[in-house]
């Protein structure tokens, strides 16, 4: 439920880029929540081929939110899949890869320097949202050596965050997904959930879920979690017996790739707080609406979470840290050798 102020905080950090292929707009809001935990990154040059985008929507705290925006997307260029072409599976190793590295002395130190609860000295400003860009040098890959101390056996934090993610590379989108932010395609103005809601009830997570040991009630993993697959949140992944991918909650994302083509007409990735307050078609239709009088996409974003800001909480709804990230894809400059393969593009199936 979560801590609400007596007004919402409605100022936003926005911005917009593009490169040749694409361009993004997004904004986010800390809105009636105490704190503001969602994170997100954009980064237009991955590589020279590859754009990466994601959001970030913390619990019990933004640390884990601020350590995925600063490092996985490092961790997908820096596996050996990735540099071998596979995308889907240097994603996945991502994805688990930040558990690792929140755990031990190092973990600790990062966690603390992000300025989580653990550490009480930080002196970190409550409500800072970290987001890297392009050209930052916190892009470059990190070996993350290993450090002693008195930390070592740090099981890593007990606060998690979400994770959805989209890489671009040529025609191919690739999302990945952790927990109940949401990728969504408008192609020909119809919305395609990119990615699937990870609830406990959903029959795959509850039967994953019980078997690990845990239980679910009123809706949520152990009484306590509402979300079944997370990064962080390690006092649910415990049981030594078992494999990463099968703890009472994991980080294991579902990885879904899809060809695009000349139909798509922009991608949405957002936090819950959005998908609360309206459906994958509603904000497809309002987006389309808002994108006919206003070219900037960070200003439509903005106009999405004063859409969805509640007037007040008592519904709960529309009360809730909003983070959304908006991408459009340039179409290619009509020539007669563009032909043949535009016709191609567009006979994909939907996705």
């Amino acid at each position: 439920m979560g801590i609400y102020l007596s007004s919402p905080k409605t100022d936003k950090l926005s911005e917009d880029g593009e490169n040749d292929k694409l361009r993004y707009g997004l904004s986010s809001m800390q809105g009636w929540r105490a704190t503001m935990e969602d994170a997100h990154a954009a980064i237009l040059d991955l590589d020279d081929n590859t754009s990466f985008l994601g959001v970030y929507d913390g619990h019990g705290g933004k640390v884990v939110s601020k350590f995925c925006a600063k490092y996985l997307h490092q961790q997908v260029l820096s596996d050996e899949a990735y540099a071998a072409g596979d995308v889907g599976t240097s994603l996945q190793k991502a994805f688990f890869r930040m558990d690792e590295m929140m755990q031990g002395q190092r973990g600790w130190r990062e966690l603390a320097i992000l300025g989580d609860k653990i550490n009480k000295f930080s002196g970190m400003i409550e409500g800072f949202i970290w987001s890297p860009r392009s050209g930052d040098s916190a892009n470059r890959p990190d070996a993350w050596a290993f450090e002693d101390g008195p930390h070592s056996d740090f099981t890593g934090p007990n606060s998690g965050s979400t994770a959805c993610v989209a890489v671009i590379r040529h025609k191919q989108l690739f999302v990945a997904n952790a927990g109940d932010s949401r990728c969504v395609i408008s192609r020909k103005g119809q919305a395609y959930n990119l990615s699937r809601d990870h609830k406990p009830d959903l029959e795959a997570e509850r039967e994953r879920i019980l078997k690990a040991g845990g239980f679910i009630h009123a809706g949520r993993v152990n009484g306590s979690l509402n979300l079944a697959r997370a990064i962080g949140d390690m006092e649910f992944k415990q049981n030594k017996f078992l494999p990463t991918e099968k703890q009472i909650v994991t980080a294991s994302p579902d990885v879904n790739t899809v060809e695009l083509c000349d139909d798509d007409d922009f991608l949405v990735l957002a936090c819950d707080g959005i998908w609360d307050c309206m459906t994958s078609q509603q904000l497809v239709d309002f987006i389309h609406e808002q994108m006919n009088t206003e070219t900037k996409l960070s200003v439509v974003c903005e106009k999405v979470l004063d859409r969805c800001l509640a007037p007040n909480t008592a519904g709960g709804e529309g009360c809730d840290n909003m983070t959304m990230i908006l991408v459009q894809f340039k179409k290619p400059v009509q020539s007669t050798k563009a032909k043949p393969s535009q016709a191609e593009a567009s006979s994909h199936n939907e996705p």
